[in-house]
């Protein structure tokens, strides 16, 4: 089995296969958990696969993002066009909240994160109103009360559903993902903690003549195209554990 040992490892991995989850599903040795070397799963000694996520998403040849069965993992650019052709055929997040089944919410985000062009997973609940801000307090590179105003009118509204739902769906199908992960650093300057995921679009990352390439594909053509690929490079795999992780979101 392989044995994953450094960032290179994994990129050349999600070249290859295509999609590759991040944590263990119901297919066997399909998932970043399972093959990497134990000392860089959990470890104090050794940047390990948390670490890795990073470099392999600033290197621009694979996506990461809630993308498997509300899980987190990579697919390469070549096949994310393919999957952004099938997740959105029948999910199309339009300008009218309530024409699709995204809601007010999935718009708000949605709109705030590519107004301006990336944002902090803290900076979103910010602006959408899904923290309360009593004073002025600064975020990175911006005051949060300044930039709060404009959009104040458009805060959380709705049934009560949590951040993370939305962003889960707006990840599923394929309309945000994980641009890079920022670190907070402690008193010698140095990283520390978990790193917190930087959200874009994949149009504003990638660019939309690369994401639309798949478009004149119908949503049955691209299915079969994953399909196929996945089951050449798992052959252990069921049709029901491919669709399990590659069907759509609802």
């Amino acid at each position: 089995m392989i044995q994953l040992r450094c960032h290179e490892d994994l990129e050349q991995l999600v070249m290859t296969m295509g999609f590759l989850p991040f944590f263990k599903n119901e297919i066997p040795g399909f998932s970043v958990e399972e093959v990497t070397s134990s000392e860089f799963w959990f470890s104090h000694e050794n940047e390990g696969a948390w670490e890795w996520k990073g470099p392999v998403v600033r290197n621009g040849k694979c996506v990461y993002g809630k993308l498997f069965n509300s899980k987190a993992g990579f697919v390469s650019l070549e096949w994310f066009p393919e999957l952004v052709n099938y997740r959105r055929c029948d999910h199309a997040i339009l300008n009218i909240p309530g024409t699709s089944n995204f809601g007010h919410n999935d718009h708000l985000i949605y709109d705030a994160v590519v107004t301006h062009e990336s944002l902090l997973s803290k900076e979103i609940k910010a602006i959408c109103g899904f923290n309360t801000i009593k004073k002025k307090k600064k975020i990175d590179s911006f005051i949060v009360d300044e930039i709060e105003k404009p959009v104040q009118k458009k805060s959380y509204v709705g049934p009560r559903e949590s951040f993370e739902a939305v962003m889960t769906r707006l990840q599923m199908n394929t309309y945000l993902i994980i641009a890079d992960f920022e670190y907070l650093l402690n008193r010698h300057n140095q990283p520390y903690g978990w790193g917190i995921a930087r959200y874009t679009s994949p149009e504003l990352l990638f660019g939309k003549s690369l994401i639309a390439s798949c478009n004149g594909h119908s949503k049955e053509k691209s299915l079969q195209r994953i399909m196929t690929h996945l089951h050449k490079v798992l052959p252990q795999a069921t049709e029901r554990q491919i669709m399990k992780l590659i069907g759509e979101y609802h």
